[in-house]
């Protein structure tokens, strides 16, 4: 698989990278790093919903492994039809990042724009921000090679990176309900409120919102969580939270989707 990777990149001649630092877009990066040398770019889109610990680890991986980067602002809140959170919000998000990456490449005399969608992100029936990025051309090289998430993560392995069992993240938005609008002060509470609680030993953390001052939170470790939730409330009161309660399901993605599960059900 690694050989018929490496074929596609080099057929490309030069590709610009979106990379967002989990273990798809990492794995791209440093394949398209080790094939095409300084005709690869990894792009780091910085934005309002991107947690700044991940910007700062998908900066430190990418110098540790010498892969050629940078970091392009992007206000996601600039746009009206994000910040309406619609439930196809992820749409306008990735229309946005695409907008980015293809005026880079133009500019800089890149021949394609990659990104790292797996066959398993592809075969999900509800991926507004894929649909996006296939109309805006990107090109899927795990997709096209029929590569899932297992598939992804096997490789990273075998070529050592520190990044191939990291948690599949999500931007902050994610953690508002669908309709409820997004702001800066929404979303910096929520980034603050998983650092502090992620700093007590969990591995995954969700502080879902709810009119920006009652938070449900989801973490790896729900019964642990559970047994901290009064740690945890004073963590999270300072910031502004009002209400606070730990979700004894734990964490688990897509959760604000199953709203929509239920809409759809019951046929409203």
């Amino acid at each position: 698989m690694r050989e018929r990777l490496v074929a596609a990149l080099r057929a490309k001649g030069s590709v610009v990278v979106g990379f967002s630092g989990g273990v798809d877009s990492a794995l791209l990066a440093k394949l398209a790093a080790d094939t095409l040398g300084e005709r690869a770019l990894a792009v780091i889109v910085d934005s309002e919903s991107y947690a700044p610990e991940e910007k700062d680890a998908a900066i430190a991986f990418a110098r540790e492994l010498g892969i050629p980067h940078e970091v392009v602002w992007h206000s996601e809140l600039a746009d009206p039809s994000y910040v309406a959170n619609p439930t196809d919000r992820c749409y306008f998000c990735r229309q946005g990042l695409s907008d980015v990456l293809f005026r880079l490449a133009r500019e800089r005399g890149f021949a394609a724009v990659a990104v790292g969608t797996n066959l398993d992100d592809a075969r999900d029936a509800f991926r507004p921000g894929d649909k996006a990025l296939r109309e805006r051309g990107a090109w899927q090289p795990f997709v096209e090679l029929g590569m899932g998430k297992a598939d992804v993560r096997a490789l990273a392995r075998e070529l050592g990176l520190p990044v191939a069992d990291k948690p599949s993240m999500a931007c902050l938005s994610s953690r508002i309900p669908y309709g409820e609008p997004i702001d800066i002060t929404k979303l910096t509470r929520i980034g603050r409120a998983e650092a502090a609680v992620r700093a007590l030993g969990f591995r995954q953390v969700r502080v879902r919102t709810f009119g920006g001052t009652q938070a449900r939170v989801e973490t790896d470790e729900p019964a642990r969580a559970a047994s901290l939730a009064a740690d945890i409330e004073r963590l999270l009161a300072p910031l502004g939270y009002a209400s606070v309660e730990i979700d004894p399901r734990g964490y688990r993605t897509g959760a604000m989707n199953e709203t929509l599960r239920v809409l759809n059900h019951s046929g409203q």
